[in-house]
């Protein structure tokens, strides 16, 4: 798995405007079925887990737990546990990059 690669792409899709931060817009973009891939942070809380990867998997998103909040946050330059990628093309991109 290419972690590094993921993280880079994953700071390319913030500056390009691509990315949604924090629970509640991210729950709101899954919802919408905006939201085509969640990354939430390993080290979350039990509950913001559960309730991440119960809303996902309903709405059929795929949910990322690979990475801590420090990785997250270093890559799109806030402080964020939860983040959404909103575009098909970097999505299927760090899925595939998540498989190798």
């Amino acid at each position: 798995m290419n972690k590094e690669k993921t993280l880079n792409l994953l700071g390319i899709a913030m500056k390009a405007g691509k990315i949604i931060s924090g629970e509640e817009l991210t729950l709101r973009e899954v919802r919408s079925k905006k939201a085509k891939i969640v990354f939430v942070a390993a080290d979350a809380s039990e509950n913001t887990l559960k309730k991440m990867q119960d809303k996902c998997l309903y709405y059929q998103v795929p949910c990322i737990l690979t990475f801590n909040q420090a990785e997250i946050s270093h890559a799109i330059g806030r402080s964020r546990m939860i983040c959404g990628v909103c575009d098909q093309g970097f999505a299927k991109k760090m899925q595939e990059l998540m498989k190798d």
